[in-house]
Formats: C-alpha cells, sequence, structure tokens
C-alpha cells in the first residue's frame, strides 16, 4: 500500500464512507487535533521509564486503552451524519478516565494554587497534550447537534485526566510545580 495516494493535493480529504470535504472543514480540524493529542501523548509517555517511573507499566496499559480511544473518537468525528460509527464510544469509556482521575488526584498534593506547566519533560509533556485534547473538544463542540455526546464527554474528562497525570507524573518523579507565585 503506497502511502500517499495525490487524493488530496486540491486540498480537500475524505471522511468515513467517502464523502469529500475541504482539508480546512471543522470536522477534520476536530478528528486531526485528535490525532495530535494522540501523538502527543506518545511524545509524554516516550520520557518515562522504568528506571525514573515506577509505575511505567500500569500507565502505559492505561494510555495504551486512551489512545486506542482517541482513534474511535476521530472516527466518530470522521463519520458523516446520519451513517453508521463503526468504532463507538460507550459510557464505560468516560466512566474508566473518571475513576483513574479520582485515582491519581488522591495519591498527589491538593491544589491550593493554579500552576504553570511544566516539571519533568514528561509533566510537560501531558499539559500539552491536555491543551491539544481541549481543542479538540473545542472543534468537536463547534460541529454542534452532529457530534455524539459522548465524543464531547470523552474530550472533556481526558483533559482533566491528562492534567491530573502532569500533576501525578510530576510528583512521583519529584519535579516541582511552579505556581503563578514561585514554588509549590
Amino acid at each position: 500500500m503506497k502511502i500517499y495516494s495525490k487524493t488530496g493535493d486540491k486540498g480537500t480529504t475524505s471522511l468515513i464512507y467517502g464523502k469529500r470535504v475541504a482539508k480546512n472543514d471543522l470536522r477534520v480540524e476536530a478528528y486531526g487535533t485528535c490525532d495530535e493529542t494522540n501523538s502527543m501523548i506518545g511524545l509524554a509517555l516516550s520520557y518515562l521509564n522504568k528506571e525514573n517511573f515506577q509505575g511505567k507499566e500500569i500507565i502505559d496499559t492505561i494510555y495504551h486503552k486512551i489512545q486506542t480511544n482517541l482513534f474511535h473518537v476521530g472516527a466518530e468525528l470522521a463519520t458523516p451524519k446520519g451513517m453508521e460509527v463503526k468504532w463507538a464510544l460507550a459510557l464505560s469509556d468516560v466512566e474508566e478516565l473518571e475513576k483513574q482521575i479520582d485515582e491519581w488526584n488522591e495519591a498527589i498534593p491538593v491544589l491550593t494554587n493554579f500552576i504553570l506547566p511544566g516539571g519533568h519533560p514528561a509533566g510537560a509533556a501531558f499539559h500539552v497534550a491536555r491543551t491539544t485534547a481541549r481543542r479538540a473538544e473545542r472543534c468537536a463542540v463547534g460541529l454542534g447537534e452532529e457530534v455524539n455526546p459522548l465524543v464531547l464527554a470523552y474530550l472533556n474528562r481526558l483533559s482533566d485526566l491528562l492534567f491530573v497525570t502532569a500533576r501525578y507524573v510530576n510528583f512521583q518523579l519529584s519535579a516541582s510545580e511552579q505556581t503563578l507565585h514561585g514554588k509549590g
């Protein structure tokens, strides 16, 4: 299979089921931003190893499912209205994110100030993934009623989990968090 098809050379791309749209269509922007979030998660995970992060296997397992689900979110966003979604999200996918948020949030210090993104390179990368997940959510919201409400809930919870993950990773690696007023 060739990587290039030349069908997008004039600024259009295909949605699932073949409908062609402009590459700057909000639907394409939404699923493209999910792809960007997925890539950023991969980068964040690459900064962790067994030597510096004792829970490496656990976090890899959790984020493998999340990265897979981001493909499902992208598929939902790439499916034209009225067509069958091949890889739909379930409420349990959102609930799994909530469970993980609660677990890791219990293991880190309570926030008393706003924090600045940063810390360990993995923590900083999870913060960037959080911002791209928020952008994907904003794009999906812009599509209005064409979007499955579970997609919106998943992206919203994912950005929350990415924030907590950044803090959890920084805490586990003893990387201090900077507040608006100095060290936290």
